[in-house]
């Protein structure tokens, strides 16, 4: 019995501390919890762009290989290779000696087709002759004059002359060389103005239209040059989704030389009221993104769409207005029964 006795002591000793365990847990354990202390950030409206760097090449803004239409031997050579020349110049003659003296033969017959319809209008005031007989002389002479109008259409097309002011290129022949119209004679640009054709991405077709500017710099080069958007492709390129753009670009510059790499920065996606956030204020769902906004002491979560991004901020392009203030600190704390109080406010920078 004094066995048992002193196990039955024991074990209430045991039960009476775990009592006391427990009531000193719910004691302690019953806390007061206090508001959860975050960072906000007000919304503000803000002007931003979104920057992109795409590859350019420069183009004169015109450019012509130089061919004869007709074959023929050179009789006469004037290419000044590399130096600017005025439109209408003659660069090169063929030979038209057989088309002169077909001119010249053509001159004479048709000189004496016209006195010989003088004299049949003479005679038909009279009723010398017939209506036909004078429209045959007639006919005569306009066929006449037609051909000496092909004859020299067909001079002409042994000169080889500029078509417009501009730079020529290297010659590729010599004089009494036998040319076709299948050889390149030489080359002409213009040198006044310049192209610059680059692509943008197919998201951006629409933020960009003629008469906007851009900047670029060449390959190698110490400063930065405008150039002004004049036209843009109809379609997107089903291969490489991008839209092709030309700008011309008006500034002589010993950098600026055709057919040199470019790189071309847009400022692009343009909004004067765009509603920026601090990235960290975003949170990712599976199906969308939310922000937490404060409104006296509660919270709401709201979900948003987002648009242009930087290091630092991305735009809300809807599911915040300007004056609203989101939290940027404590997201995982916070739930949305939570107590929030704000220890600061912060504003865009």
């Amino acid at each position: 019995m004094g066995k048992i006795s002193l196990i039955s002591l024991f074990f209430s000793s045991l039960l009476f501390l775990a009592c006391s365990s427990k009531k000193d847990g719910v004691a302690t354990g019953v806390r007061q919890r206090g508001p959860i202390l975050a960072d906000g950030f007000l919304v503000q409206p803000r002007t931003v762009s979104e920057n992109v760097e795409v590859p350019g090449t420069l183009h004169p803004e015109e450019e012509t290989e130089l061919r004869a239409e007709v074959s023929g031997r050179v009789v006469k050579l004037d290419i000044p290779e590399g130096r600017v020349v005025p439109k209408g110049k003659l660069l090169v003659k063929l030979f038209d000696g057989d088309l002169q003296a077909q001119l010249r033969k053509l001159g004479v017959q048709l000189q004496i087709a016209e006195k010989s319809e003088e004299r049949q209008s003479e005679l038909l005031k009279i009723n010398g002759i017939s209506q036909q007989d004078y429209d045959l002389a007639a006919l005569n002479v306009d066929n006449l004059k037609a051909d000496i109008e092909a004859t020299q259409i067909a001079i002409s097309k042994t000169e080889i002359r500029a078509p417009y002011g501009g730079k020529l290129g290297l010659r590729h022949l010599s004089l009494g060389s036998y040319v076709s119209p299948n050889d390149i004679i030489t080359s002409i640009r213009q040198v006044n103005r310049l192209k610059l054709e680059f692509a943008i991405p197919e998201k951006y077709a629409k933020n960009i239209a003629a008469g906007d500017k851009v900047m670029f710099r060449v390959d190698g080069g110490e400063q930065y040059h405008q150039a002004t958007v004049i036209a843009t492709e109809n379609s997107v390129d089903e291969t490489t989704r991008t839209l092709m753009v030309r700008a011309l670009v008006s500034e002589l510059h010993k950098e600026l030389v055709p057919g040199v790499f470019a790189k071309v920065n847009l400022q692009l996606g343009q909004s004067d009221n765009a509603l920026m956030i601090p990235t960290q204020a975003v949170i990712p769902q599976a199906r969308n993104k939310q922000v937490i906004v404060y409104s006296r002491d509660s919270v709401q979560f709201k979900v948003v769409e987002t648009g242009i991004r930087d290091s630092v901020y991305v735009q809300i392009i809807s599911g915040l207005q300007a004056g609203d203030t989101v939290i940027i600190s404590g997201l995982m704390a916070i739930r949305p029964a939570s107590t929030v109080r704000l220890d600061k406010i912060h504003r865009y920078q």
